[in-house]
């Protein structure tokens, strides 16, 4: 049996030093807010105060996830071309950055 070739949207994650740290960065503050959510509710804080944190979290997984994407176009993907299996790779790989 022949292994199926890997696309590019399987091409590992590559990212320059400094971008990889920012990323790594944001990432790490957003795993405090995590924390954060879940000491507010362990200490009954307001459904408003824990639903800004949690729209605040949100956001910054989106940025981040951004960061990546546009990685993903700039550096796994450079040589997109009509293939439609080329568009549908990229199709993929924007939808489950959008969840």
């Amino acid at each position: 049996m022949t292994p199926t070739p890997r696309s590019d949207a399987d091409a590992p994650l590559a990212m320059d030093e400094e971008e990889r740290t920012r990323v790594l960065h944001r990432l790490r503050r957003l795993e405090g807010q995590v924390r954060g959510l879940q000491q507010m509710i362990e200490d009954g804080r307001s459904c408003r105060e824990v639903l800004t944190l949690l729209a605040g979290v949100r956001s910054a997984i989106s940025a981040t996830g951004d960061v990546i994407l546009e990685t993903y176009v700039a550096t796994c993907a450079p040589d997109l071309s009509t293939d439609p299996a080329h568009v549908r790779d990229l199709v993929k790989v924007v939808k489950l950055a959008r969840g």
